[in-house]
């Protein structure tokens, strides 16, 4: 199982890349193993502002669909559209090509609040 060390995670199973304030946001590599093959990434929430735990969209596999929550509160200023045709970059390289969203922080203080690799390893092996 790939779990970056220089990234945070969420319980959701979600991780984070924090360049300054703005952030970069995908599912992790058991998420996606979980999911199975991921047929359509829907985020229609771009240019919004939404809560932290609100939900900014979906992933759309073979066995489910599942929602994808915000790690923290800000703005989401870009989606990764190559998703849209093709969507399969989500298992193949959920650390890299992969990637969802791009968020600006409104409060990064909420980022101290994210899950380190160790402690998310701890989540997924419980």
């Amino acid at each position: 199982m790939n779990i970056p060390s220089e990234l945070k995670y969420t319980k959701d199973h979600e991780w984070i890349k924090i360049e300054g304030d703005t952030i970069t946001i995908g599912i992790t590599d058991f998420a996606q193993s979980e999911l199975g093959d991921i047929v359509y990434v829907e985020v229609e929430t771009l240019d919004e502002t939404l809560e932290i735990e609100e939900v900014f969209g979906t992933v759309e596999a073979v066995k489910t669909v599942s929602d994808l929550f915000l790690p923290v509160t800000g703005e989401i200023i870009e989606f990764n559209e190559s998703l849209e045709d093709e969507p399969e970059k989500v298992n193949n390289d959920p650390y890299g090509e992969g990637w969802m969203i791009k968020v600006k922080c409104s409060d990064v203080s909420q980022l101290d609040d994210l899950l380190s690799a160790e402690d998310y390893k701890t989540i997924i092996s419980a």
